[in-house]
């Protein structure tokens, strides 16, 4: 298992930009493929982003493709999610989870460690 901490999320303006910081803990971090999910209001959580155990591959939601950019350091453990051109589309609650696999996977069924999540909140 891995414990998994997201920080970064807050209010913004449409158009502007955030990044969310997913620290982790856990020596298997770096074997790992990880994920950012999010769940808007009364909707069900949908899957944003994933990047590989190496970071060589990413996948994107259709949504997000072109704005957000996932990234992930393992010497610091951490996995980043910059988001800009922000809709007020995106406002949601932020997860970050990670993978069973190495390889990049949109399925949340495959994500087995999930953080408490962070608002992102984007004003019109």
């Amino acid at each position: 298992q891995v414990h998994l901490e997201e920080s970064g999320g807050g209010l913004v303006q449409a158009g502007g930009s955030l990044r969310l910081s997913c620290a982790a803990s856990g020596r298997t971090f770096r074997t790992r493929a990880m994920g950012w999910f999010r769940q808007p209001p009364g909707k069900e959580r949908e899957f944003v982003a994933a990047i590989s155990w190496s970071g060589g591959e990413t996948k994107y939601a259709d949504s997000v493709k072109g704005r957000f950019t996932v990234s992930r350091d393992n010497a610091l453990n951490t996995v980043y999610l910059q988001m800009n051109s922000l809709k007020p589309e995106d406002t949601a609650v932020y997860y970050c989870a990670a993978s069973r696999r190495g390889l990049a996977t949109v399925a949340d069924a495959d994500f087995e460690s999930w953080g408490q999540g962070t608002q992102v909140t984007v004003s019109s």
